[in-house]
């Protein structure tokens, strides 16, 4: 079983260099709720261009737990979440939201504090009727996301973990933050990484 509670503690930089510095959600993500982190299994929405019908669907469908995965065929600055969708998904159990795309309602959004990503902030709103699709492999910002894959998202901004790989990822970024924890100390202590990952002799010969 994953322990996404571990994912969302290690965080986006953590993860990402223990997969081998893959998954990063290459886009310039507005984090909604300061301070928040989350991960946990993908479920997709593919949404018609400027519409968020789909997004309705994901939520409707959605598992307590579940980090919605939301895009377009056309990802544009058009608002597929808003206040009443992000009280439904609180509601559901939603432990967090990726928005190819736009939000809107921003301080409502961070009232009812479910974690929010979005790639835009707009007031322009979406139109509903047009059917996209649910639970499909997708692709944001680069990253290629498949329903249940480990979605991790932090300050620093977001990245996918193909499922298959949460087992072997897992213990290698325990290791990273440990070691990251080791050397904070002796940073903290006056040592110095110039010297300690040899770069001094690289610079001064």
């Amino acid at each position: 079983m994953t322990d996404y509670a571990a994912f969302a503690r290690l965080g986006v930089a953590t993860v990402h260099e223990a997969a081998g510095h893959a998954g990063i959600v290459e886009l310039p993500l507005v984090q909604v709720v300061p301070g928040s982190r989350v991960a946990g299994p993908a479920r997709t929405a593919l949404c018609a261009a400027g519409d968020n019908t789909m997004v309705h669907a994901a939520v409707a469908h959605a598992n307590p737990g579940d980090v919605l995965v939301l895009t377009s065929r056309e990802p544009a600055p058009v608002a597929l979440l808003g206040e009443l969708l992000a009280t439904q998904a609180k509601a559901r159990g939603v432990a967090g939201i990726l928005v190819d795309g736009a939000v809107r309602d921003l301080e409502e959004l961070v009232s009812i504090g479910v974690p929010v990503w979005a790639r835009f902030v707009r007031a322009y709103g979406a139109t509903k009727g047009e059917v996209g699709e649910l639970d499909v492999p997708i692709v944001v910002g680069g990253a290629a996301i498949r329903p249940g894959d480990v979605v991790v998202m932090d300050c620093d901004g977001a990245m996918a973990l193909p499922r298959d790989r949460a087992g072997e990822v897992l213990p290698l970024a325990l290791e990273r933050a440990e070691h990251e924890r080791v050397m904070r100390e002796r940073y903290a202590s006056g040592e110095l990484s110039y010297d300690l990952n040899g770069l001094r002799e690289i610079v001064e010969g």
